[in-house]
């Protein structure tokens, strides 16, 4: 099952390119609600504590509202992510979440990797960027309005580390945490590209100009 987590974060309406689907579930973490709304997206579950929203939402009576409390051990976004999980997602969107304070960014990128510990594949996007984990295997990203790919090292080094259908092709390269003049801002140059790192970690980062 896929699920959508709209987070609190300015996106780019316009520019998320997916949309959910019948069947999806759809939850709203805190003010990520007024992002679903914003893309016309009408969530089964709402949870958090509500210091971003400023009240207790009201909502048809159908919605879901799990208040948390404000003094708690996981962010609004990580409790709507485990939620996710016990009800059976194998595929997770993240809506919003990359902009304003950097230290709730990078913790909404690092649920990425909690993610793809426990086998699910996950992407976090506001509209002008979309990030995913990849550990020690390959994916295939399609042509979007993302204009550039960047691999963003996370581990201190990166082996066989391949870019195939890029404007810089890649094979069995090596890539550091430290240096990554080779692996930023490349382009797709058909329908399609092809990533893969045979050892370590990374973030693929899609994105575009404002």
């Amino acid at each position: 099952m896929t699920a959508w987590i709209f987070t609190a974060g300015g996106i780019h309406p316009d520019n998320i390119p997916a949309r959910p689907e019948a069947g999806d579930l759809l939850i709203a973490a805190d003010a990520g609600l007024k992002n679903a709304q914003a893309l016309g997206v009408r969530v089964s579950v709402v949870v958090g504590d509500f210091d971003s929203l400023g009240t207790r939402p009201k909502l048809d009576p159908d919605v879901e509202i799990i208040s948390v409390p404000a003094e708690k051990d996981e962010t609004d976004t990580a409790i709507a992510v485990t939620l996710a999980l016990e009800r059976g997602a194998d595929l997770i969107h993240i809506i919003g979440g990359l902009d304003g304070r950097l230290d709730h960014t990078l913790a909404n990128l690092s649920l990425l990797e909690r993610l793809e510990s426990n086998g699910i594949h996950a992407t976090i996007e506001n509209g002008q960027n979309r990030v995913r984990y990849l550990r020690a295997s390959s994916t295939l990203l399609a042509r979007t309005k993302y204009r550039y790919i960047s691999l963003i090292p996370i581990d201190p080094l990166l082996k066989g580390v391949e870019i195939e259908g890029c404007k810089y092709p890649l094979k069995n390269a090596k890539l550091t945490r430290t240096s990554t003049g080779l692996s930023v801002s490349n382009e797709i140059v058909g329908n399609c590209c092809l990533i893969s790192v045979r050892k370590g970690a990374m973030y693929i980062v899609e994105a575009m100009d404002r």
